[in-house]
């Protein structure tokens, strides 16, 4: 075991530089904007985030229908944002599966791998390495890999629109998704090693 700084990392055999699978990031783009706009609707009525008072000017009617209107608008943008970091996460996962593999047909990665119920926290060891790698090559786009993990770990598909509240989607996804991530990988026993990232190369492929 190989240690830096407050960080330790396994020990690999040789000097050789291993090939990963690529990740490929699929999308998950929202269609039918209008019937997205028209469940947002429903959601700020049924959570009363707009009182829903009679309201006798027609300016003040005017300024009230814009104000739901740009909730809902933003509620869709909210969602759209959650869509796109669960297929990130989902994306990093059938990663990981696929980087499994190839530890398994190499007889000096092999033992760097725990046998257990998928997915075993141990593999967080592939979400830190992704994290190591970006820092030197950053992703064209930002995003919180430990968040989007958590959110697929949480979500085995991605909920519609509906099943959400207005307070899930503009203040409690990002705090949901760390704690998914952090109680998943803190269930990984000691001792907890990182993969050496100068060890390891593989593409991030944006589909």
């Amino acid at each position: 075991m190989d240690i830096l700084g407050e960080r330790k990392f396994v020990e690999i055999p040789g000097d050789r530089m291993h090939e990963l699978p690529p990740l490929l990031v699929r999308s998950t783009p929202v269609k039918r904007l209008d019937r997205m706009m028209h469940m947002a609707n429903d959601i700020l009525l049924s959570e009363d985030v707009l009182a829903n008072m009679p309201v006798l000017d027609p300016k003040l009617m005017l300024e009230f229908e814009r104000r739901r209107m740009d909730l809902a608008l933003n509620l869709v943008d909210q969602y759209q944002t959650f869509m796109h970091t669960w297929a990130w996460g989902d994306s990093i996962l059938e990663w990981i599966r696929q980087c499994e593999t190839t530890f398994e047909t190499r007889s000096d990665l092999r033992p760097l791998l725990k046998a257990d119920v998928w997915p075993h926290a141990s593999r967080k060891s592939f979400v830190i390495l992704l994290e190591d790698k970006t820092r030197d090559v950053p992703l064209t786009e930002p995003i919180n890999l430990e968040g989007a993990v958590g959110l697929r770990l949480t979500f085995r598909q991605p909920p519609p629109i509906s099943c959400f509240s207005d307070q899930f989607l503009f203040y409690l996804n990002s705090s949901l998704a760390q704690s998914a991530f952090h109680t998943w990988s803190g269930m990984n026993p000691d001792p907890v090693s990182d993969l050496p990232p100068e060890r390891f190369h593989f593409d991030v492929v944006t589909m």
